[in-house]
């Protein structure tokens, strides 16, 4: 048959428009997607050999080899997979998403599951990526199929037309041979080559091969130096994660772990695990010892590698890995995850949300084991990850108390060093204590000598101390826990015994008049004044409302840019401290109203300090202390 110029469909005129100007973020990924074609091919071919045996005779060993030229500047792929006919080239290559590979699975879908190979990607997609570094492709193809040698050739520039004609092919299989452009034939050395297959296609479960030449001695004449070319293996084809758990050493799990994640220390936790039935995948994923810099800023690069049929589509799958567990480092493999035209944003489907709940459940598991039976090996992850994995309350508010039961806390009864578990707490409880409580600060602060803590201390109550600065946040999205309202210290009212309750009533009417002259005072700076039902030892003490911010996530929220409107807090005063006992005398005896306001004042501030809270005036309050000590001196 003679020489044919047909046009391309216009939609495959626009797809070589986008390729031609990289849709790809990285030119080699050509190199990825032929290979991967002809891996497809052979998958194919192999299939067809179970029932007839003349194609492994005619096709030979399964292989996929580069050929470079450097002479004519080309670059060739070349598989001995199941080739092309003619109809097929001109349906493949010359119309957009005809997917030889998807039709393929549709005449298998009665076949047995284990006979199914598992076939990846749309050649008829993935092929014209080639155009991002070659002005003219040419396939030579030819069916495995068919008892004859005769083959066709098809040809194009990507000028909107291609021709397709016969040619000539000794075995079975196809030609992929690029043209390449004067600024990317760096794709003909040998290093470049070799980089890419490693990098993308080192799993492939075929041989990627290659002619090297080398220099050498001659051993016959030892002055003189002879070229030899050997035919060597690009890739390693050592799926680990295919592997079946028990033939693994640990030693291996830990050279691909640091291979992945460029790390040097060995993982904490490794999950292997293998999905079978509707959605078929493989996960081989780690838990690091160590938090990577940058984890908690916004552009870490989060997700495990993604491999459909051990090609590497994706260095980062964040669509199978919510930001909590960010972390986790590893590999997913997937035989039949769908892609999109470019093959590096996967489409919203099942499939991904299968994954992505299997990894979480898988995780979370395993950590919740790693926490029962390696107590000082979680403490160690704790440490360096805790604060990444309690965003999860957040943000998975399904799973908000499964993430609880994992997070680790200081309290005012566990020792220095040492940590206790909110399930802990819970048993640990006063039968008349009803709430779980904690209270927030800095890490560089002595938050057992905070006066939010007295009342608690006197009662017995154990209080959770967290110094994250996203703890309140956190705290106030968990609520409760295990039944038990969970409540903050600085927050609220608090009473915590009935009979000083009843006291504290009693009290408002003898301290009404001083109530009101701190309310009038301080108008402008707190929401209210009231007696206190945590204080025991401190004269006084700033609380938020029920639910509000404390003033450290305040900051935090503040110093992100986000826009967080002021709220006053409400002045607490101990009605039993001999400071109001002076100041309710000197308020009821007429004392001036100098002197009041200046008491007024130094309370405030004295509040101000010990939520750790800049003064407005610094100079003022240091001038009124002094003033204060003076008066003392003298009598």
């Amino acid at each position: 048959m003679s020489v044919q110029k047909m046009e391309f469909k216009t939609e495959v005129k626009e797809l070589l428009n986008l390729m031609i100007h990289s849709l790809y973020s990285h030119k080699e990924i050509f190199l990825r997607e032929l290979i991967s074609n002809a891996s497809d091919a052979i998958d194919k071919a192999r299939h067809e050999s179970l029932t007839n045996k003349e194609i492994i005779e005619a096709c030979g060993e399964w292989k996929i080899k580069i050929i470079p030229d450097t002479t004519a500047g080309t670059l060739t792929i070349r598989d001995n997979g199941i080739g092309m006919s003619r109809d097929e080239a001109v349906a493949e290559l010359g119309t957009i998403a005809h997917s030889g590979t998807r039709e393929f699975m549709q005449a298998l879908k009665d076949a047995s599951q284990k006979d199914k190979p598992g076939l990846i990607g749309q050649f008829g997609v993935g092929f014209y990526s080639a155009y991002m570094v070659a002005d003219k492709v040419v396939v030579v193809s030819r069916k495995a199929t068919e008892k004859t040698s005769s083959a066709i050739k098809w040809e194009s520039i990507a000028d909107g037309s291609f021709t397709i004609g016969d040619a000539e092919k000794d075995r079975p299989g196809t030609d992929v041979i690029l043209h390449l452009r004067e600024e990317d034939k760096k794709y003909l050395q040998e290093w470049e080559i070799r980089d890419v297959v490693r990098k993308y296609s080192d799993y492939i479960e075929h041989p990627v091969v290659m002619d090297i030449t080398r220099e050498q001695e001659d051993p016959a004449d030892k002055e003189k130096r002879i070229k030899t070319t050997e035919e060597e293996t690009l890739n390693s084809r050592k799926a680990i994660w295919l592997k079946d758990p028990s033939e693994i050493k640990p030693e291996e799990y830990n050279d691909f772990y640091k291979h992945v994640s460029h790390d040097f220390t060995d993982p904490a936790k490794v999950i292997h695990y293998r999905a079978e039935g509707t959605s078929e995948f493989t996960m081989l994923l780690y838990v690091p010892q160590h938090a990577p810099y940058g984890i908690l800023y916004r552009d870490f690069k989060i997700g495990p590698m993604l491999y459909v049929k051990r090609v590497q589509i994706m260095d980062h799958c964040a669509e199978v890995l919510p930001e909590y567990l960010r972390f986790v480092k590893g590999v997913v493999d997937s035989s039949d995850l769908p892609l999109n035209v470019s093959r590096e944003i996967l489409q919203s489907n099942r499939h991904i949300e299968v994954i992505k709940k299997n990894i979480v459940k898988k995780v979370l598991d395993t950590l919740a084991e790693m926490k029962k039976n390696d107590a000082p090996g979680y403490e160690k992850f704790h440490k360096e990850f805790g604060r990444v994995l309690k965003e999860g309350i957040h943000f998975d508010f399904s799973r908000k108390e499964q993430i609880a039961d994992l997070l680790l806390y200081a309290s005012t009864r566990t020792d220095a060093g040492k940590l206790t578990t909110l399930d802990e707490y819970v048993k640990n409880m006063p039968i008349a204590q009803d709430a779980i409580y904690y209270i927030t600060g800095r890490p560089d602060e002595n938050i057992l000598q905070s006066p939010y803590l007295e009342a608690f201390r006197t009662k017995g109550y154990e209080v959770l101390i967290l110094t994250d600065d996203i703890d309140d946040l956190i705290m106030l999205d968990l609520q409760e826990y295990k039944g038990k309202k969970i409540k903050s210290v600085i927050k609220g009212d608090v009473s915590l015994d009935k009979e000083k309750q009843a006291e504290k009533e009693a009290q408002k009417g003898k301290f009404e008049k001083l109530l009101s002259r701190l309310k009038d005072r301080l108008k402008d700076e707190v929401k209210d004044v009231r007696l206190s039902g945590r204080l025991t030892d401190s004269a006084c003490c700033l609380v938020a409302e029920e639910g509000g911010l404390d003033p450290q996530m305040e900051k935090m929220l503040r110093s992100m840019g986000q826009d967080v409107p002021s709220q006053k807090r409400i002045l607490e005063i101990n009605a039993e401290h001999p400071v109001f006992a002076v100041m309710n005398s000197m308020v009821e005896q007429g004392g001036s109203d100098e002197q009041v306001q200046e008491y007024v004042d130094l309370l405030y501030n004295q509040a101000l300090l010990l939520e750790g809270s800049k003064l407005k005036d610094p100079a003022g309050f240091a001038r009124s202390i002094s003033k204060l000590m003076a008066g003392g001196g003298k009598k």
